[in-house]
């Protein structure tokens, strides 16, 4: 693994430079330049402007829609994407693809960043190591985010950014195992950066600091503006998406059109060409008005919106950074011309505002504050920088619970959230481990009666029906002995209605147990009561937390197993054996004919074989090459159908034995 993402993170680092020096060397060829700077596209005529983006529009599409469709657009939807449902598979062609595309667009001056493209390329470069390897999908699933955060890391020298930009956004488990590698990858791919690029921010700005306490007001409420400006970005950029894709035009028409809008802009906006880390400089300086800053926001948006949704290549991650510059320093010009005695420049607004855009529209907080913080090596605005990202990350869940990447997912009909392994949980529902053992009592049950009860069974709790079952409330046994303490009140007039508690959470058979467990991490009690619908509230039984977590515990160790056996079953050719003991094999066989319609359990193939049935990879499977298909864990009540493979361990001879067994011998 170490090896692995050394390597990964060696081409990953190479990649990202590659993008740089191809980004460079498109500008000079269309535009004449080696950096497309305001000053030189004051020279420019009119005619270049608009056709540049054209010609590089068409370039795109062509290699977009007759090459590689996964290099159109921001590139970490599509990483997500194959995590969650290709076990980390992406094609290799996409290195190759949008390293071209994306240098294409980005050097003939479409609105989009290179951040995007280089998560893309490295995560490729990681799954196609994986694939070469064959190693299991959990492997495969790091391996692709070591790739990512190779290239986040090399592309803005923050390694400890890329590192946690991949385990925030890419892989969004903070429990990831493999922790390791994609930190090795991460730094490695910083080294190979800063040899070839020098070690230097991405961002030079002078230093800032927080003038006074008072000056967090404004920053919280920066926080919130930031949102709103990522949900602009957000809802603009789908929009336009949905809005080139209903037209009847060929792909690659569309995305020459989206380049003469990008053209026709930048001729009175060039502000918008490429990139703009120069007008970002500029920002963080304080060389900007603040309505030339406010004016910038909206065109920037549009710019990007426009080159995305048109089928441009290129990410979102460094217009997310232009927007928060503009929106801080805007925010801030006005802050310091009210209170100039109590904040900042502009450029520290700025500064913050691009952290707090990016976190409001990826929903990483955390990676948001670490490289913005790794970007500019300035420590002293990380308390303002905080408030603001975390106020606007609140903000804009609390609006709309995708971020700007799942959003593009879940219009696909793909929701992240519901593969994650808490989420384990929602395919089973409390029927399945309800327990119907008495711990009930009558309403009118009296207090020494109750007592007796308590003490003499094995429950602390106990739930109280009326005489038609009905629930009514719930006694715990410190409750009862409370009232014993009281001489006032003979303790055969106490009934149990009198000690009960009313306000209970109820779950009915069909709720998953991931609501369930939700439930029990907003109430103190370790059981709650099932009843039949919330209607009648008739007592079915009671549900524990420990046998939800029991049952998610066998739903992690199935996961792993099935990951851990992925390697063994794709390896593994039709009718070949693998020798595990000096007795043992494992071996993939078609089932017997006379197998067909039946179930493990009536077929006892334990006891009548002494095999054991593994895997279970079905015909009806989305291959037809069995050695590709990766299988179903087998239950007792599985019924095979004609034509399934079993993947099954036992001794040579009993093996034998079963696939040549003739039922009527």
């Amino acid at each position: 693994m170490v090896i692995v993402a050394v390597i990964i993170g060696l081409l990953g680092g190479l990649g990202a430079v590659a993008i740089q020096w191809l980004i460079k060397l498109f500008k000079m060829l269309f535009w004449g330049s080696w950096d497309l700077t305001l000053q030189h596209l004051d020279t420019v005529p009119i005619y270049m402007k608009i056709g540049i983006p054209v010609l590089g529009s068409a370039i795109v599409g062509v290699v977009v829609y007759y090459f590689s469709k996964e290099a159109k657009g921001h590139g970490v939807p599509e990483v997500m994407e194959a995590i969650a449902l290709r076990d980390g598979k992406i094609r290799p062609r996409v290195v190759l693809a949008k390293l071209f595309s994306s240098s294409v667009y980005i050097g003939a001056g479409g609105s989009v960043g290179r951040e995007g493209p280089v998560i893309q390329i490295g995560s490729a470069i990681g799954s196609a190591i994986g694939q070469l390897l064959r190693v299991n999908p959990r492997r495969t699933k790091t391996f692709v985010a070591c790739g990512a955060a190779s290239g986040i890391a090399a592309a803005f020298n923050a390694p400890v950014a890329g590192a946690l930009f991949s385990v925030e956004i890419i892989l969004g488990d903070f429990g990831v195992a493999q922790f390791s590698p994609i930190v090795i990858s991460s730094v490695i791919a910083t080294v190979v950066s800063r040899y070839f690029l020098g070690d230097f921010p991405a961002f030079e700005v002078p230093e800032y600091h927080l003038v006074s306490p008072l000056e967090l007001i404004p920053y919280a409420i920066l926080g919130v503006l930031s949102g709103a400006v990522a949900l602009l970005f957000t809802k603009t950029l789908y929009t336009l998406e949905d809005f080139f894709d209903k037209m009847k035009l060929n792909g690659v028409l569309k995305t020459m059109l989206g380049g003469l809008l990008i053209g026709s802009m930048g001729v009175f906006v060039p502000h918008i060409y490429g990139v703009g880390y120069d007008t970002m400089n500029a920002a963080l300086l304080g060389h900007l008005s603040w309505i030339t800053m406010l004016l910038l926001i909206f065109a920037k948006i549009l710019a990007t919106s426009i080159s995305l949704g048109s089928g441009g290549s290129g990410g979102v991650f460094a217009p997310s950074l232009f927007l928060g510059t503009m929106t801080g320093g805007f925010f801030g010009a006005l802050v310091h011309m009210l209170i100039p005695e109590y904040s900042a420049s502009s450029g520290a607004y700025s500064l913050v505002g691009m952290g707090a855009v990016v976190a409001g529209a990826t929903h990483a907080p955390i990676t948001a504050i670490l490289i913005i913080f790794e970007m500019t090596n300035d420590y002293k605005i990380i308390l303002p920088l905080m408030i603001s990202s975390i106020i606007a990350t609140a903000f804009t869940t609390k609006v709309r619970k995708e971020s700007i990447y799942t959003l593009k997912l879940l219009r696909k009909g793909i929701d992240l959230f519901a593969g994650r392994d808490v989420n384990l949980l929602r395919r089973h529902s409390v029927r399945n481990i309800v327990r119907k053992d008495q711990n009930i009592v009558l309403n009118t049950t009296s207090l020494p009666d109750l007592l007796s009860t308590m003490l003499t069974g094995k429950h602390e709790e106990y739930f109280v029906v009326d005489k038609d079952g009905t629930l009514q409330g719930l006694i715990t046994l410190q409750t009862a002995k409370e009232f014993i303490e009281d001489k006032d009140i003979p303790p055969e007039l106490i009934l149990a209605s009198d000690l009960m508690q009313t306000d209970l959470q109820c779950v009915q058979p069909d709720d998953n147990l991931d609501l369930v467990m939700h439930l029990f991490g907003r109430i103190d009690s370790r059981q709650l009561p099932v009843v039949e619908n919330e209607q009648t509230r008739t007592l079915i039984g009671r549900v524990r937390a420990k046998d939800v977590i029991d049952m998610y515990n066998k739903e992690i160790f199935k996961k792993d197993l099935a990951g851990g056996m992925h390697s063994i079953v794709s390896g593994l050719e039709h009718d070949r054996t693998i020798d595990v003991f000096d007795t043992h094999q494992i071996v993939e066989t078609t089932i017997p004919d006379h197998f067909v319609g039946r179930t493990i359990i009536e077929l006892d193939i334990r006891n009548r074989y002494s095999v054991e049935v593994i895997l279970i990879r079905k015909k009806s499977d989305e291959s037809d090459d069995p050695s590709a298909r990766p299988g179903t864990l087998p239950t007792a009540r599985y019924r095979f159908e004609e034509g399934d493979d079993v993947l099954i361990i036992g001794e040579k001879e009993n093996i034998e034995r079963f696939r040549h067994h003739n039922p009527h011998s």
